[in-house]
Protein backbone atom coordinates (compact mmCIF):
# COMPACT_ATOMS: atom_id res chain seq x y z
CA UNK A 1 0.00 0.00 0.00
CA UNK A 2 0.96 3.76 -0.91
CA UNK A 3 2.10 6.53 1.78
CA UNK A 4 -0.27 8.95 1.70
CA UNK A 5 0.29 12.84 1.68
CA UNK A 6 -1.99 14.99 4.03
CA UNK A 7 -2.26 19.05 3.37
CA UNK A 8 -3.39 21.12 6.12
CA UNK A 9 -3.70 24.61 7.80
CA UNK A 10 -2.24 24.88 11.88
CA UNK A 11 -3.38 26.47 14.39
CA UNK A 12 -1.61 29.44 12.68
CA UNK A 13 -3.11 29.77 9.74
CA UNK A 14 0.30 27.96 7.99
CA UNK A 15 -0.07 25.48 5.45
CA UNK A 16 2.03 22.22 5.73
CA UNK A 17 2.11 18.60 5.37
CA UNK A 18 2.68 14.99 6.78
CA UNK A 19 3.03 11.68 5.00
CA UNK A 20 1.25 8.40 6.76
CA UNK A 21 2.91 5.20 5.96
CA UNK A 22 0.53 2.33 5.63
CA UNK A 23 0.73 1.33 9.13
CA UNK A 24 -0.37 4.89 10.55
CA UNK A 25 3.23 5.56 11.24
CA UNK A 26 3.87 9.28 10.23
CA UNK A 27 7.42 9.11 8.05
CA UNK A 28 7.49 12.57 6.87
CA UNK A 29 6.21 15.89 7.94
CA UNK A 30 6.96 20.25 7.27
CA UNK A 31 9.22 21.19 9.63
CA UNK A 32 7.43 24.58 9.65
CA UNK A 33 4.61 26.10 8.48
CA UNK A 34 4.36 28.11 5.24
CA UNK A 35 2.17 31.16 4.18
CA UNK A 36 1.96 30.08 0.74
CA UNK A 37 0.39 26.97 0.01
CA UNK A 38 2.56 26.77 -2.93
CA UNK A 39 5.72 26.60 -1.26
CA UNK A 40 4.24 24.02 1.68
CA UNK A 41 3.45 21.34 -2.16
CA UNK A 42 7.22 22.56 -3.24
CA UNK A 43 8.84 21.08 0.19
CA UNK A 44 6.40 17.99 0.04
CA UNK A 45 7.44 17.43 -3.50
CA UNK A 46 11.19 17.75 -2.26
CA UNK A 47 10.37 14.85 -0.02
CA UNK A 48 9.34 12.91 -2.66
CA UNK A 49 5.25 14.45 -3.16
CA UNK A 50 4.24 13.23 -6.89
CA UNK A 51 7.83 12.08 -7.39
CA UNK A 52 9.25 15.52 -7.11
CA UNK A 53 8.68 16.53 -10.55
CA UNK A 54 10.80 19.31 -10.82
CA UNK A 55 13.46 17.56 -9.12
CA UNK A 56 13.73 20.00 -6.51
CA UNK A 57 16.64 19.63 -3.14
CA UNK A 58 18.90 17.96 -5.50
CA UNK A 59 22.02 20.15 -3.65
CA UNK A 60 20.38 19.32 0.28
CA UNK A 61 23.11 18.03 2.81
CA UNK A 62 21.70 15.24 4.37
CA UNK A 63 23.15 14.18 7.88
CA UNK A 64 22.60 11.19 9.76
CA UNK A 65 23.39 11.12 13.51
CA UNK A 66 22.37 8.96 16.71
CA UNK A 67 20.13 10.97 18.92
CA UNK A 68 20.52 10.66 23.44
CA UNK A 69 18.77 7.57 23.04
CA UNK A 70 21.05 5.94 20.72
CA UNK A 71 18.49 5.86 17.99
CA UNK A 72 19.49 7.26 13.99
CA UNK A 73 17.88 10.40 12.97
CA UNK A 74 18.54 11.80 9.86
CA UNK A 75 18.52 15.89 9.31
CA UNK A 76 18.03 17.46 5.57
CA UNK A 77 19.24 21.45 4.98
CA UNK A 78 18.90 22.95 1.79
CA UNK A 79 21.91 24.66 0.39
CA UNK A 80 21.28 28.13 1.53
CA UNK A 81 21.46 26.38 5.05
CA UNK A 82 17.52 26.52 5.80
CA UNK A 83 16.69 22.91 7.50
CA UNK A 84 14.24 21.42 5.10
CA UNK A 85 13.73 17.98 6.85
CA UNK A 86 14.34 15.56 9.36
CA UNK A 87 12.93 12.59 10.68
CA UNK A 88 9.88 12.37 12.85
CA UNK A 89 11.32 9.15 14.89
CA UNK A 90 14.37 7.38 16.21
CA UNK A 91 15.55 3.97 14.61
CA UNK A 92 17.33 1.27 16.50
CA UNK A 93 18.86 0.13 12.99
CA UNK A 94 20.80 2.58 10.86
CA UNK A 95 19.47 0.56 7.66
CA UNK A 96 15.42 1.66 8.52
CA UNK A 97 16.84 5.23 9.02
CA UNK A 98 18.08 5.13 5.59
CA UNK A 99 15.38 3.42 4.32
CA UNK A 100 12.91 6.48 5.86
CA UNK A 101 15.39 9.13 4.14
CA UNK A 102 14.95 7.73 0.68
CA UNK A 103 11.05 7.18 1.41
CA UNK A 104 11.57 11.05 1.81
CA UNK A 105 14.11 12.11 -1.19
CA UNK A 106 17.27 10.78 0.08
CA UNK A 107 19.22 9.33 -3.10
CA UNK A 108 21.41 6.94 -1.09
Amino acid sequence: MADTWEFYEDKAGEHRWRCTASNGNIIGAATEGYKAKASCTANAERHGYNGNPNNLGGADKWEFYEDKAGEHRWRRTASNGEPVGRSTEGYKAKASCEANAKRMGWSG
